[in-house]
């Protein structure tokens, strides 16, 4: 593979890991904090409805998930390609 191809591959996986990750996050932060509370909220997790717990903390703890599965997978993805930092 090629200097140039192997570049190209690796930004193609970069940006698609980053493209999951902002989606998941999207649907997380906006859709179930916002747009799918009313529904969210007929389920209860400790007392509160699940659309303000995940409006609350949840989409935080998602996000703490995301930056570990993140940097995660990227470093699958350097060595994948060479770019590891070791």
């Amino acid at each position: 593979m090629s200097s140039d191809s192997n570049a190209k591959a690796y930004w193609s996986a970069t940006l698609g890991l980053l493209t999951k990750v902002l989606v998941i996050w999207a649907l997380v932060s906006y859709g179930a904090g916002i747009l799918f509370a009313p529904l969210l909220n007929n389920i209860s997790l400790g007392g509160y409805p699940l659309g303000f717990w995940f409006a609350q903390q949840g989409s935080i703890y998602v996000f703490i998930a995301l930056i570990f599965w993140y940097a995660h997978k990227m470093g699958q993805i350097d060595r994948k390609f060479g770019m590891q930092e070791d």
